[in-house]
């Protein structure tokens, strides 16, 4: 059972030429490109599967403020302005609202930790809302229990995974330009070291401009340029329950689970940070970055499979114009959700609110959140290669920073004043050699 997922109709023949090229059809990429042609470029959105078929659909759809790291303060403000604006825009459907996040605790840690970032926030003009025992358990009032703590930030929200990227896509069409599912990217043109053209298996394409927003495949096809990029992923299991007329919150997190509501009558549960490793050649090369990072989740992660050496998204083989690619042989990452942590999740769901336990299932799915050693997602154009930017490494919190990622990478394709300052996101902060690894020439 999949998560759910609007289909749309794509485009033809691909162009011989466009203004700019966006590989990858979630929600980074959708966005980008209906910023672009929003500004009247010619755009080609290719995608190897169908729009949003990734983690892009898979993710649980919250569009917070909330407990953010510094960096990415600033372009979720702005997401969440664009999020509204998109729809009055567009008339397409996200699925968006301000609903406010809900956080519970019982940890005076836990608690201390979230009273420090809330006095960042409020500094920065972020309304964000701490709430005593008393605050607290009223506003949990459906879990029929007192809470120590929590905190609320009510200008917050979510919206459709199901629904977002095709939509941004779909806006992408009603503006002249293109989207063409089924047809992977396989490499870059150059002409005097800039880009000149991608490559697709349905033909080239000529164009100044391409931006990769690849998700768990990026770090693999920027190998193929010689562009060294720290990525590693982990799969995150998810289900949803058909919550109908039930008395539910549209999202809260607890240590113990989270739930949000996803669409009519349905909601979606969680463990957050859970998740599996599985073993790549990609994930053995960056290991030593990673180490910190998966030292400190270390209670939280478990060892996964070979299924992610399987699919391919992690390779480091090298793959060849005139042939299919690994992302033809695996159009669509859809990896199995794993099943013991997915019955311990319904059992703590149904411990916070019991009358989940007569909400049949009517979901279970898993995905590749791909992240990079800081946890903060990879925006940047690479001086090396001119024309070509990259967009990764979102580390979980990308789909809801969607439209300001799509809009920042518009920005910094037509020289235009950014909409927040790119250069935090820079691929060169991970490598004091520069952006590209001359080894792999």
């Amino acid at each position: 059972m999949p998560a759910p997922l609007r289909i749309i109709a794509g485009s033809t023949d691909v162009p011989a030429e466009a203004d700019a090229v966006v590989i990858g059809g979630g929600i980074i990429g959708s966005f980008a490109a209906y910023y672009l042609a929003k500004r009247g470029l010619k755009v080609a959105l290719v995608e190897k599967g169908v729009v949003g078929g990734e983690q892009s659909s898979r993710n649980w759809g919250w569009c917070r403020q909330q407990n953010r790291d510094a960096r990415e303060l600033p372009i979720s403000t702005k997401s969440l302005d664009l999020w509204e604006s998109f729809e009055a825009d567009t008339g397409e459907r996200t699925g968006f609202r301000r609903c406010g996040l809900l956080y519970l605790s019982d940890s005076e840690a836990e608690l201390a930790g979230w009273a420090r970032w809330g006095d960042f926030a409020r500094s920065v003009g972020v309304d964000t809302r701490m709430l005593n025992t008393a605050e607290a358990t009223e506003r949990a009032a459906l879990t029929g229990r007192s809470w120590r703590g929590g905190v609320f930030s009510p200008s917050d929200g979510i919206a459709d995974p199901g629904l977002a990227a095709p939509a941004a896509a779909a806006a992408v069409m009603a503006l002249g330009s293109t989207v063409h599912q089924g047809c992977a990217a396989r490499g870059i043109e150059t002409t005097g070291g800039a880009v000149s053209g991608v490559v697709t298996e349905k033909g080239t394409i000529r164009t100044k401009i391409a931006i990769l927003s690849g998700g768990a495949w990026a770090s693999s096809f920027c190998h193929q340029l010689g562009i060294r990029f720290p990525q590693a992923a982990v799969r995150q299991s998810i289900m949803a329950v058909a919550s109908g007329d039930l008395r539910l919150p549209d999202a809260l997190h607890t240590a113990a689970v989270s739930i949000t509501r996803r669409g009519e009558g349905c909601h979606s549960i969680s463990i957050s940070g859970r998740a599996r490793v599985d073993p790549t050649a990609q994930f053995l090369r960056f290991n030593r970055e990673f180490v910190p990072m998966f030292l400190k989740r270390w209670r939280s992660l478990s060892p996964g499979s070979l299924e992610a050496l399987r699919a391919g998204h992690e390779t480091l083989a090298r793959w060849h114009l005139d042939r299919p690619t690994p992302m033809e042989r695996m159009r669509i990452l859809d990896p199995s959700p794993d099943l013991t942590t997915l019955r311990r999740t319904l059992e703590r769901a149904v411990d916070l609110f019991p009358a989940l336990a007569s909400a049949p299932v009517v979901g279970r799915w898993a995905g590749y959140i791909d992240s990079t050693p800081d946890g903060v997602a990879t925006m940047s154009e690479i001086p090396a290669l001119p024309g070509f930017l990259l967009a990764a490494g979102f580390s979980g919190h990308g789909f809801g920073v969607g439209p300001g990622a799509g809009h920042l990478l518009a920005d910094l394709a037509t020289g235009q004043p950014p909409i927040v300052d790119p250069r935090p996101y820079s691929l060169s902060r991970f490598d004091r050699r520069g952006d590209v690894d001359v080894a792999n020439f």
